[in-house]
């Protein structure tokens, strides 16, 4: 932690007037996180993630002298949770910042209440929505999705695949993928033919499987979506004796997705932050160190695989605690310091924010992976 503040000091020398406060106090920051529920695989990760950070900063003597004091809302998913938590925590709690919501609908729920009440949102969901247009006050921490559709684009172009169904859930970061990949498929000489949307809480989707499968033309099947549906699809599919390619979204960077979909998540090909092939990347990569070590930390607290969704959470915590850092308890100074952030490595790649990016990631902080022998590794063609 101190290491990455220090690279971030020395990246914003010049914002010398944002002055550390003199006394030490508690800095309270709160989090909306589906820590239980349908998004619980979302949530519960980040959750631990930032209970763990918050730990270990305050073991070391906080910020500036200054400890942190984290408040978890359990939001379940539910975006009117999400509304009343927001509130809660910034009109009774007078937190300094909120980290997530969790998923993207929850967020622009409550992108307005923030943004109104001037307190920096630094978000663990992924549509693009979320910070385009760009909010003062709101961030977000995940790949953008439209790098994510072009990823996938780029690699079907080089499978020579030029048409395609496409399977989204109807929740905002499926409704949100759902229209980039409609909107930017033409960019890329891809032809969708057919599209289909499903509830969340399907379990069984080979009725939808079995109709897209009757169209002789389709090369291959996206699907995008952060539920259990991404195990769904592939097990119907396979059921089904298709062997067509099957891309998902960058929601599948968690392995018990490749664990509940057993044998028939072999060769699914996604676009996902470095995180999940951290140990094959090279010493100079500028994320290896702070990768392994939060692998290496999660996994021996908790006794589980580190993920995607958790590295959401701990960039944003550290990107809070470096502009907290310099900029100490001030909302408005906090903001400004992360919107001046540069070169700032993290989990999901390397930010750089501006007032016109509230992401800070460009196209490369995407790896195009696959599922072999039940593991994520790099897709290489």
């Amino acid at each position: 932690m101190k290491k990455l503040a220090s690279k971030f000091l020395m990246a914003v020398a010049a914002m010398s007037l944002f002055a550390a406060p003199a006394m030490a106090e508690t800095i309270k920051v709160g989090a909306i996180l589906a820590a239980t529920g349908p998004a619980s695989f979302l949530g519960g990760p980040e959750a631990r993630t930032l209970e763990m950070l918050v730990e270990e900063v305050n073991a070391k003597g906080g910020i500036n002298g200054n400890k942190i004091e984290l408040i978890i809302k359990d939001s379940a998913a539910s975006p009117e949770k999400a509304i009343s938590f927001a509130k809660q925590l910034i009109e009774e709690d007078k937190v300094l910042a909120i980290i997530g919501p969790s998923t993207s609908g929850e967020t622009m729920k409550i992108k307005n209440i923030c943004e109104q009440a001037k307190t920096p949102l630094l978000s663990c969901g992924a549509a693009e929505v979320i910070v385009n247009p760009v909010a003062s006050y709101v961030f977000k921490t995940p790949q953008k999705d439209s790098y994510a559709v072009k990823k996938i684009y780029m690699e079907m172009n080089k499978l020579g695949i030029k048409k395609i169904a496409v399977l989204a859930g109807n929740t905002g970061f499926g409704k949100a993928g759902k229209g980039q990949l409609l909107k930017i498929a033409p960019e890329f000489g891809i032809e969708i033919v057919e599209v289909e949307v499903y509830d969340k809480k399907s379990n069984d989707l080979s009725a939808v499987v079995a109709k897209i499968k009757a169209n002789k033309e389709v090369q291959a099947v996206i699907n995008w979506s952060i539920v259990p549906a991404q195990a769904i699809v592939p097990k119907n599919m396979r059921q089904a004796g298709w062997d067509v390619p099957l891309f998902q979204s960058h929601g599948f960077g968690n392995i018990k997705y490749v664990e509940a979909a057993g044998a028939a998540a072999e060769g699914i090909i996604f676009p996902a932050g470095r995180l999940l092939i951290a140990d094959t990347l090279s010493a100079d990569n500028p994320q290896k160190e702070l990768l392994m070590a939060y692998i290496k930390n999660y996994e021996a607290k908790f006794k589980e695989p580190a993920s995607t969704f958790g590295g959401h959470a701990y960039d944003a915590f550290t990107i809070l605690m470096a502009a907290i850092e310099v900029a100490g308890n001030d909302r408005d100074k906090v903001r400004s310091a992360i919107e001046n952030m540069k070169g700032f490595p993290g989990t999901g790649g390397v930010f750089t924010f501006s007032a016109e990016d509230h992401n800070g990631l460009d196209i490369d902080a995407f790896q195009m992976m696959i599922v072999k022998d039940g593991k994520f590794v790099a897709y290489e063609k």
